[in-house]
């Protein structure tokens, strides 16, 4: 039925179609160049053309799109396709003519829209009827082995005469006996299904032809909201959330009926594998209401197709597919490479894209850039004003979208997940020594601490010093290094279900133990070890716990350190002591405690005494 795969079809073959058809006037613009209206000279009947520019790369599509119409378009719910045609023009360059049938009633993404703006929304027989007929189309697809790929509300037309049609077949794949799955992440964004995502990612992931199940699930939310989910995401960033979100639903589901909501449920089941094809959706009872009431459907149809064309032009919003191609650089038409505050939104995203923005952005000093839902931070390694009261007030509560990244952004989003769905949240720091994997820990305690309004200042100042305490206790100079995590920190704070903070515990985990004996080369034990005997020496107190004011402690031995100068000697080292004996007072330990810790032991826990009968929910920071 199909040409055999790799034959191409040459172009310049097909007749010019000056002989035949005359452009009468512009209807818009399809993925590849305008659509026009056109007249059939002989006959006087009416045709829509898409004139493309074979000259650039989109070859492939323009002949699978020839293959599939040529061969399918035999069906009621198929446009029909009235031929190729090529127009030599040496002036504006060749063009070619895909003639198809003229579908002049506009797509059922205008009709949804147009009724929505007139305060009005599409009744639920109307839209079975409608889901009905784009069931019968791609059915026929189905069955000859052909996935459309690119089903969505613009791409299922109407006719005047309340006709339905599957349009734009230009990323449509066709099935073989020996390949029944495709592996190719093609479509529009938000009408994707989570197995086509996949395949980006991940080179062993295959689809078949429920992909267009899922597609056809989101166009159904489309009749009814108007738009498909997510669409106030950039595309980019919808490819990221489709795959982790629960499956959507509509914007209200309680105003529609349970069929509808059961019906759009079955065709979003995530697992593929699990999700019904065409023919098990055909005996839906949803789609089955509309059995014996055809012809009245189709009438009333086409009445609001008359109206909505009264009503005047509604304006469309272009959702554009995309198609990846291993090897293939792909052109975005989002936000610039040289403002991208999300690099999700490019859609080249590899390791020199994601080093090269980074590294302009770092030289403008935005040391924030988020990657989808994740947050990259640069270490500047100099003091930045991005951390005041000021700043902190901005972010909360705040679209991620209204200001640049930032940290802040990070602990409001989980905050605000926590306090509105009831739910813990996790969030998991992560990079190499030197990052600034503290510094970001201390930012985001700062902030979820700010957000859960402690009532109790006590509290409060407990929860932002155990952790500068516990890093005393776990952090060490190390080469390349000088305040180096020798530990894996993990940090619960607990929030009452109305989102007051009541109290915070902090554990280890792989604590570097063997560094209390020996260090390499270059490299010291923990920081407390230091604080404590300067501390101690400066109050004349190193004899009460039997240390040695002259000669350096085996565990602190080190060819580039002398116990004087280096360790007694250190102003810095003193100042470290004092604040860490103040953080003792704070959780309520005395200094004899502090001074008769034998090894770091990083576990503390913050709790005010009421806390055991307050119902939490936790904010987690898990920290690598």
């Amino acid at each position: 039925m199909f040409p055999q795969s790799g034959k191409s079809i040459v172009f310049d073959s097909f007749p010019d179609p000056s002989d035949t058809w005359e452009i009468i006037e512009t209807i818009g613009k399809g993925t590849y160049g305008k659509v026009y209206k056109v007249l059939n000279k002989a006959n006087g009947s009416k045709a829509a053309v898409k004139i493309l520019d074979p000259i650039h790369d989109i070859d492939e599509e323009i002949e699978a799109e020839y293959n599939i119409l040529k061969a399918l378009s035999d069906h009621p719910n198929v446009v029909k396709f009235f031929g190729m045609f090529y127009k030599k023009d040496l002036k504006n360059g060749d063009q070619l003519w895909l003639v198809l049938e003229l579908c002049n009633g506009g797509s059922v993404t205008d009709l949804a829209k147009g009724m929505l703006k007139r305060g009005d929304r599409m009744d639920e027989p109307i839209i079975a009827y409608i889901l009905h007929e784009a069931l019968m189309g791609l059915s026929h697809l189905h069955e000859n082995k052909t996935i459309h790929r690119d089903v969505k509300g613009n791409n299922i037309l109407l006719t005047t005469q309340g006709g339905i049609k599957l349009v734009d077949f230009g990323v449509s794949a066709q099935l073989t006996n020996t390949r029944l799955r495709r592996n190719t992440s093609v479509g529009t964004p938000f009408w994707m299904a989570p197995e086509v995502i996949a395949c980006e990612q991940q080179l062993d992931s295959t689809y078949d032809a429920r992909c267009d199940v899922w597609s056809l699930g989101i166009t159904a939310i489309e009749l009814g909201d108007g738009d498909p989910p997510l669409a106030d995401l950039h595309p980019m960033r919808a490819l990221f959330k489709i795959p982790r979100n629960p499956p959507p639903t509509l914007h209200q589901p309680e105003i529609w009926s349970d069929l509808f909501n059961d019906f759009i449920c079955k065709c979003l089941i995530k697992d593929f594998e699990l999700r019904p094809n065409v023919q098990d959706l055909l005996q839906h009872g949803f789609i089955r209401q509309i059995s014996g009431r055809e012809k009245t459907l189709q009438k009333q149809l086409m009445e609001l197709i008359d109206l909505n064309q009264q009503m005047g032009i509604i304006e469309k919003t272009r959702h554009e597919r995309i198609h990846t191609k291993k090897g293939s650089n792909m052109k975005s038409d989002g936000q610039s490479l040289d403002d991208a505050d999300d690099l999700a939104i490019l859609e080249l995203l590899d390791e020199n894209t994601i080093t090269e923005q980074l590294q302009k952005r770092y030289i403008k000093d935005q040391i924030y850039t988020y990657v989808g839902d994740i947050l990259i931070a640069v270490n500047p390694f100099h003091a930045m004003d991005l951390y005041t009261q000021e700043f902190s007030k901005v972010y909360i509560g705040a679209k991620r979208t209204a200001n640049p990244p930032h940290i802040f952004a990070v602990a409001d989003i989980a905050y605000q997940s926590m306090v509105s769905y009831n739910s813990d949240q996790c969030i998991v720091i992560s990079g190499e020594s030197g990052a600034g994997k503290t510094e970001s820990a201390h930012l985001l305690v700062q902030q979820l601490t700010v957000l859960g309004k402690a009532n109790n200042r006590t509290l409060q100042e407990k929860i932002l010093l155990v952790n500068s305490l516990v890093e005393a206790f776990g952090n060490a100079c190390t080469v390349i290094n000088d305040n180096s995590s020798r530990f894996g920190k993990y940090l619960e704070m607990k929030f009452t279900c109305g989102g007051t903070v009541v109290g915070a515990q902090i554990s280890e985990y792989l604590l570097e133990k063997s560094r209390v004996i020996h260090q390499a080369v270059g490299e010291r034990n923990f920081h407390i070890f230091y604080y404590i005997y300067a501390g101690l020496a400066e109050r004349k107190k190193l004899a009460h716990y039997k240390l040695s004011d002259s000669k350096t402690p085996k565990y602190l031995q080190n060819e580039h350190i002398k116990l004087v100068p280096d360790i007694v000697g250190s102003a810095f080292y003193k100042e470290q002591f004092e604040a860490v004996e103040q953080c003792f007072k704070v959780i309520g330990f005395t200094l004899e405690v502090l001074c008769s810790v034998p090894s770091p032991t990083p576990h503390l826990a913050v709790y005010p005494p009421f806390t055991r009968r307050v119902k939490t929910s936790s904010c987690l920071l898990r920290y690598m």
